[in-house]
């Protein structure tokens, strides 16, 4: 996983409400073990026609949204099957974030676990951040919880065990790990002997 500090990107936005993880990564691509290799296929259904011709209406095939990394869309996006193919599919494409109105809680938390910033702001904020010009860049300070364009600054919230993580680039693991001493100490005084 990636450190998110302070980002910048350019936004695409796609403000469907109830985008499902179907409609992220449809089922019929999720036979990979890696978590690479998805991106080809997010949003499929949108992205390609029925002889997998690029859809010159859908806005990830805008010319000028090529270089997009931030995704703003609109209300409970992930909704739908639990997979998490759906974030590896978001972060294989090159998104670093998502400002969404809210999320499905299981798509919030594997986006957390994965290094993609799930951000919650309200449809006045994204309705602003809409009308972004496509290469103009915006800026995500994880830090201070602050979304800035060059004309509008927009606060956001974030648990703060989830920012740590997100901040310091850490997984469950790595903060499994760090108490490893704690572990062995306890596995030491309560290991069953052998007979």
């Amino acid at each position: 996983m990636k450190e998110f500090t302070t980002y910048q990107g350019e936004l695409v936005p796609i403000m469907n409400d109830n985008i499902d993880t179907d409609q992220i990564i449809p089922k019929v691509y999720l036979k990979r073990i890696e978590k690479t290799g998805f991106g080809e296929f997010l949003f499929d259904e949108w992205r390609y026609d029925d002889n997998r011709a690029t859809n010159p209406d859908f806005p990830l095939n805008f010319p000028q949204h090529s270089n997009a990394s931030i995704l703003l869309t609109g209300d409970n996006f992930g909704s739908g099957s639990s997979r998490e193919h759906a974030v590896w599919a978001l972060i294989d494409y090159g998104f670093r974030a998502i400002i969404a109105g809210s999320y499905s809680d299981i798509f919030y938390m594997n986006a957390t676990k994965n290094g993609l910033l799930p951000i919650v702001l309200p449809l006045e904020d994204r309705k602003i951040l809409e009308q972004v010009q496509p290469n103009e860049l915006v800026t995500i300070d994880l830090p201070n919880q602050i979304v800035s364009t060059a004309d509008s600054k927009f606060h956001f919230n974030i648990d703060s065990t989830i920012k740590h993580k997100l901040v310091n680039a850490l997984d469950d693991i790595q903060i499994t790990l760090g108490y490893l001493a704690e572990i062995e100490a306890y596995e030491n005084v309560h290991t069953t002997p052998v007979i």
